[in-house]
């Protein structure tokens, strides 16, 4: 083999690796804006969801606040039922120790409440 011959397999050999450098490097070039958007998916959905939870949270803490007013509301109604209930007894204990028979309820007592008005219907 002449020097000609190998000086020129060899420039051939260095454009060679220098094409295929040049393809590597274009693939990893195209690659990276597709990792940086994967990124910026990744970024976008993490802050979306960040927002849920938090608007989930708010939620949360609403409806808290409403079932505590609920809860004092419905405290509240029981008070009066059992003061009107105590009422109403004394007032049926007070006509019969008059012998006087107290009215019938206005409406047929539910079963729900008969346990709790026992001495009040006949």
């Amino acid at each position: 083999m002449r020097p000609e011959m190998l000086t020129a397999l060899s420039a051939l050999a260095v454009a060679g690796v220098t094409a295929v450098g040049g393809i590597t490097t274009a693939v990893i070039g195209r690659r990276q804006p597709r990792g940086q958007r994967r990124r910026d998916d990744f970024t976008a959905v993490t802050d979306r969801m960040e927002r849920e939870i938090t608007r989930q949270g708010e939620r949360i803490d609403e409806l808290e606040a409403e079932t505590e007013r609920d809860r004092e509301r419905i405290t509240a109604q029981d008070f009066a039922i059992r003061y009107l209930a105590g009422w109403a007894r004394s007032l049926v204990g007070y006509m019969r120790a008059q012998h006087l028979e107290p009215p019938p309820p206005p409406q047929p007592v539910p079963d729900e409440v008969q346990p709790y008005l026992h001495d009040l219907t006949p």
